[in-house]
């Protein structure tokens, strides 16, 4: 029997079983092949059948007995582990389950169940250089196609770090402007008088330090896209500027008298509600309704935490790239970890911390134990925040005081637990038990909220109730949490 590597032009659309057992001796062996896979292959099954798998799949990465093993040893099953079996072929999606003993009980057995992944359930999953397959999202990369190929104006709202210049870029993309140039522009990152002169350019001698003329974003721009982020915070007096050139098209440079007419299309974002400045008469109300012809909300990472696995991912393959690694895939307890924390910093904290694991990574596999530094950080962090008098309890805490929640699950609830316990995690302690909030850390976050057992409750990422039993449980009064 010869081996060789298959065509990928009888690569099946989705491949089916193809089934291992591990016998006494500890040794993978091909127990089964499902007949389209044996085609494939062009191996007949009765002659794959006790073949050495570590021989026929030397070359798969990552190692498909590796991965056998650790649903044996962990206990878990593995789903969509990106595979590749063969040098040169495509990906595949691989589940690995077990599957139960041999007859003589010797072995065990662990069924790989293989799939491609086509261009359509890419296509489910991310739109441009956005990544998401929940219902949230979806309705995101909806929005940008409707609106797209429109020149109105179309304000997007979103937290920090959510990607509100993606979803910029993407609109422009869709555009019939898209091959003329988008700028983007920060209202907050520049002064007052440099943001006039960079959105509105200005002649040589205006003021101090013009040097020369110098054409701003909307003469750059002309023709294109022009993204002005934060502009809920941009200066009254820039304001009125701004609302005259979407009324008339004209820009005039500060210190000339001449206006240069433009086709500019504007894209604004922000992360505070325009409808509350307004009322705070912090934002012009002809320039609202002028901009707020269109909108598009992105959510917050952790109101769309089936998209964090995704998001990991396309993370670990831009990372490895850049920093030439070698990285094959989180493990499940790491995807747990990821989706149990509430990120204040949305997908720019993510993207940081893929990139601050990736780096570090010496292994294959990146586990818990990998973030266990950033969590203590995130600790450290989290009870050094402000107190949260303030905050009503009724309301939701704001997002840069949301706390590290670890949910744990044992046979009869899941429990949440804070960041101060989230070192039974990345250190792998404690598997399979509910871990419980000391008193140190119930003491902490109750005196940081200003004796506000609410407030508490949320810092540390659980229910009242909840702290109230552990209260109960550690035998502690407010006068003792004082």
């Amino acid at each position: 029997m010869t081996d060789h590597i298959p065509s990928s032009e009888r690569l099946p659309a989705v491949a089916p079983d193809l089934v291992l057992v591990l016998w006494g001796h500890g040794e993978w062996q091909v127990k089964s092949f499902s007949e389209r896979l044996s085609a494939w292959l062009g191996i007949d099954p009765l002659q794959a059948r006790g073949r050495s798998a570590e021989h026929l799949f030397a070359d798969a990465v990552p190692s498909l007995l590796e991965l056998a093993t650790e649903v044996l040893e962990r206990g878990q099953d593995l789903s969509d582990v990106k595979i590749r079996l063969f040098p040169e072929q495509p990906e595949f999606l691989a589940d690995i389950q077990f599957a139960g003993l041999t007859d003589d009980y010797l072995g065990r057995l662990v069924r790989v169940t293989l799939r491609r992944e086509t261009t359509a359930s890419r296509q489910e999953i991310g739109f441009r250089n956005l990544v998401g397959q929940s219902a949230a999202m979806r309705e995101v990369f909806r929005k940008i196609q409707l609106y797209g190929p429109s020149d109105a104006a179309v304000i997007i709202t979103g937290e920090t770090g959510a990607g509100k210049e993606l979803v910029a870029q993407a609109l422009h993309e869709e555009s019939t402007r898209h091959s003329r140039l988008f700028a983007a522009i920060n209202c907050t990152a520049i002064s007052d008088q440099l943001l006039e002169s960079e959105l509105f350019g200005h002649e040589r001698g205006a003021f101090t330090g013009a040097v020369r003329e110098h054409r701003g974003y909307f003469e750059r721009a002309d023709g294109g896209t022009l993204f002005l982020d934060e502009i809920g915070d941009m200066p009254l007096h820039t304001q009125s500027k701004l609302l005259r050139v979407l009324e008339d098209g004209k820009v005039q440079r500060v210190g000339s008298e001449k206006s240069h007419q433009v086709d500019v299309r504007i894209v604004g974002a922000t992360n505070v509600p325009l409808e509350q400045a307004v009322a705070e008469n912090r934002f012009r109300a002809d320039l609202y309704h002028r901009l707020a012809v269109l909108r598009i909300h992105i959510p917050a990472l952790r109101e769309r935490r089936e998209d964090i696995s995704l998001l990991a991912e396309r993370f670990l393959q831009h990372f490895n790239s850049k920093y030439n690694k070698g990285v094959q895939r989180f493990t499940p307890e790491a995807i747990r970890l990821l989706q149990s924390y509430l990120w204040p910093g949305n997908v720019r904290e993510l993207r940081n911390v893929i990139e601050r694991v990736v780096v570090e990574a010496e292994t294959e596999a990146i586990g818990a134990r990998a973030f266990g530094e950033w969590i203590q950080e995130r600790q450290q962090f989290a009870s050094a925040a402000p107190p949260a008098h303030a905050v009503m309890d009724s309301r939701p805490a704001p997002a840069d005081n949301l706390p590290m929640v670890i949910p744990y699950q044992d046979q009869d609830s899941i429990s949440p637990v804070s960041v101060v316990e989230a070192d039974i995690v990345a250190s792998g302690r404690g598997r399979g038990i509910r871990a419980e909030l000391t008193a140190e850390a119930i003491r902490a976050a109750y005196r940081a909220c200003g004796g506000n057992l609410t407030a508490a409750a949320r810092r540390l990422g659980v229910h009242r109730a909840t702290l109230y039993r552990h209260l109960s449980r550690l035998n502690l009064t407010r006068e003792q949490l004082s």
